[in-house]
């Protein structure tokens, strides 16, 4: 029998039910509800003296009291994704797959930060300090007057930082605390929840800002309960492909900034090192084109940036054509290739199709449709595309090359990188052509027929 004042939490999706079950009858997952004792079911919260008194107190929205100015770190990319810099008083979470590198960020981002001023604390949950002192001075960081400590218990963290001032404190990681009001284990939904509770109030509160550090699950999602990505005012993610030195800083919720800008970053041997012009970064430059590449024009939030799509379209050695894809939706990629048959007369029914984008980066946009199809009726038809051209614009279903949005500035990036010329929407063309010729193309097969009759000299 379950004891007095105790609900069953789920560990794998946080759900709470008031009494024990072999399944969760939210996410459908078995053996995961844990007793929770001293919690209250759901809707029992019981009314004090002291909350009938006090009344609900409403303001404008109006403030004669100045925002406080962000934090900036001095790490711009990190800056760029936050929005400008970390706001006081906000608590973000960053998650990311084991040994992409989120100490190493975070460390960076402490110590620039101290190094301009601000008052910042390092607590780690998984490493001793002097391991942390050992990775500070091999990325030459040992002069910047970080605070250290290496704790798990919440109640020690939540009484330091209550003793001690600071702009900016990274706690790492959110599953290694531990609050003793709770009997379940570190990493568990009750403590993960616990503990994210107390630390986003007691920023709130004091007006710190609290990075907090994630695991992530197989599935790449991070571990514990939603609520956490709930609680806190930014969610970012730290990618990274395996074999790639390149690293990603995406933000996936951002309640002060954009949500689709990202940081690039290079791996190195003292560290990361932010990458200011990752459009020459994710190019090839040597030699000619090889059929099957086509340069994208795109933007990821406020910056354009230049990827190369390489496609490779073989017959099949089985009955059932393989498709795959790196760094696009797999989708997207159907809907592509049956646009193509369809509405091009290219048959891909008895070809092997891979498409990947170079680099380790991954495309959202559809705006990479036109690009995509380039790539792949390049690799069909055996053309190589010249080498100075981008390729940007959505395809539709009835194969119509629809405009995108920014163009210009797509543009402008591709003519600073040394492009002469664009494969793009036929409507929406800047005023003027914009800074590069482009051959404007209404449907998909007539961009393929200019592939394939190589008409590259009258762009229209």
């Amino acid at each position: 029998m379950a004891r007095d004042g105790a609900v069953y939490a789920c560990q794998s999706c946080g759900a709470v039910q008031t009494k024990w079950s072999g399944q969760c009858p939210a996410c459908q997952s078995w053996n995961t509800l844990a007793e929770e004792v001293g919690a209250r079911p759901p809707g029992a919260l019981a009314a004090t003296k002291a909350t009938r008194n006090r009344g609900l107190q409403f303001q404008g929205l109006e403030s004669d009291t100045p925002a406080p100015p962000r934090i900036v770190t001095g790490v711009d990319e990190f800056d760029r994704v936050c929005g400008g810099g970390v706001v006081p008083g906000s608590a973000i979470l960053i998650g990311g797959d084991p040994g992409v590198g989120k100490s190493t960020l975070l460390l960076q981002v402490c110590a620039s930060a101290a190094m301009r001023g601000a008052s910042c604390a390092y607590i780690s949950g998984e490493e001793a300090v002097e391991q942390i002192r050992s990775r500070a001075d091999r990325m030459g960081l040992a002069k910047a007057s970080v605070q250290l400590a290496a704790e798990t218990s919440l109640r020690d963290i939540l009484d330091g930082l209550k003793r001690d001032s600071f702009d900016l404190v990274v706690i790492d990681s959110i599953q290694t605390m531990w609050s003793d009001a709770h009997e379940a284990g570190p990493g568990t939904v009750t403590q993960v929840r616990a503990c994210a509770t107390e630390l986003v109030r007691l920023a709130k509160k004091k007006g710190v800002a609290i990075l907090l550090v994630g695991h992530v699950t197989k599935d790449g999602q991070i571990a514990g309960p939603r609520v956490v990505e709930h609680l806190v005012d930014a969610v970012l993610s730290f990618e990274g492909e395996r074999g790639y030195p390149f690293r990603i800083l995406r933000g996936a919720k951002n309640r002060f900034g954009a949500t689709d800008e990202i940081g690039v970053f290079e791996m190195g041997d003292v560290g990361l090192r932010e990458v200011k012009n990752p459009s020459a970064l994710f190019l090839n430059e040597g030699g000619e084109r090889a059929a099957g590449a086509a340069v994208f024009a795109g933007i990821e939030g406020s910056r354009p940036v230049l990827v190369e799509f390489q496609a490779l379209v073989s017959p099949s050695a089985y009955g059932t054509p393989r498709r795959a894809v790196v760094g696009w939706d797999s989708g997207r990629l159907a809907m592509v290739l049956a646009v193509l048959e369809s509405r091009c007369g290219l048959g891909f029914g008895d070809k092997d199709v891979y498409l990947n984008v170079a680099g380790g980066l991954r495309i959202t946009e559809p705006a990479a449709d036109l690009a995509a199809a380039a790539a792949l009726a390049s690799s069909a038809l055996d053309v190589a595309l010249p080498q100075d051209c981008v390729v940007f614009g959505e395809v539709s279903l009835s194969g119509e090359v629809r405009p995108v949005s920014r163009m210009e500035t797509r543009l402008k990036e591709a003519a600073k990188l040394g492009f002469g010329r664009a494969l793009g929407p036929l409507s929406g063309l800047p005023d003027g052509g914009g800074a590069l010729p482009v051959a404007g193309v209404a449907r998909l097969a007539d961009a393929v027929r200019r592939i394939g009759d190589e008409i590259w000299g009258q762009l229209t």
